[in-house]
Parts: C-alpha cells; structure tokens; sequence
C-alpha cells in the first residue's frame, strides 16, 4: 500500500517546541521510526510536512493516483480548515486524523475537528504511536490486518 503521511504545522519544530505536549523526538525522528515498524512493513511511505494549508491541499491532490491511504496530523488546521476537510472528501482515499496530544483534554479551541468526519478514524494522545494506531487502521481499512 503506498501512504502519505501528511503533517501541518508547526510540526517541523517537534523536538523542541513544547516538548512536554509534543515530546522529544524531531518528525524525521518519528517518520523513521514509523517505517522501521513490522506494519510498515510492504508499504510505501511518502512523507510531506507544510505550515501552508494550500500545500497540503496541493499534495492531496496531486498524490491522489499514488497514494492508497493517508495519514494527516493537520496540527492547528484541525480545528479550522475547511478546505483540507474538503479536498480529503474530495479525493476519496482511506483517511485517518492523527494527532501526538490528546486534543480533547486541551483547551477548549483544540477540541473540535472540522477533519474527523472525512476521515476512517482519529487517533490521539499516543505521541508517536498515535501515527502506528492509524497505520494500523488503514491496513484493517484496506483488507490487510
């Protein structure tokens, strides 16, 4: 299965920003550990990391022939983008939310996903593992687990 792994932004600070919400590993960090897992495994891993929405919007598009599902933390966009929201109803591939902090248990903003409905699942709180818990349902969402 090929996967795009999307994250948003601020994102590419992680390891040092807010390191007891985010915690201290960088996204290459995470990325690299995400592929080295037996889950991984077969699959193929695009990874795109954007404090532009347009960006992320671009690359859902234009990875929709590739790409068999996705996995998005679209950070602080979660609560906001309607566009993002609309071009992953849009394209029609397996999407799950994932986010490193539990955004429930966060200020009141951060509570409310304009994403999750467009999306298979949300995974949440596991720090790095949140992206392994939405790999994992992609592959039961694809057949494969």
């Amino acid at each position: 299965m090929n996967i795009l792994v999307i994250n948003g932004p601020n994102l590419n600070l992680l390891g040092t920003r807010e390191p007891d919400t985010y915690g201290r590993e960088t996204l290459e960090e995470i990325n690299q550990w995400l592929e080295s897992q037996p889950e991984a495994k077969g699959h193929i891993f695009k990874f795109f990391q954007s404090n532009h929405e347009g960006e992320i919007i671009d690359t859902i598009h234009s990875d929709r022939e590739w790409a068999a599902g996705i996995i998005i933390n679209p950070a602080a966009f979660t609560h906001y983008s309607y566009a993002i929201r609309d071009a992953i109803a849009a394209v029609g591939i397996p999407t799950v939310e994932v986010h490193l902090s539990d955004i429930s248990k966060r200020e009141d903003f951060r509570k409310h996903s304009v994403i999750e409905a467009v999306c298979i699942g949300q995974v949440m709180g596991l720090g790095k593992r949140s992206y392994l818990e939405g790999l994992k349902r992609l592959l039961r969402a694809g057949g494969e687990v």
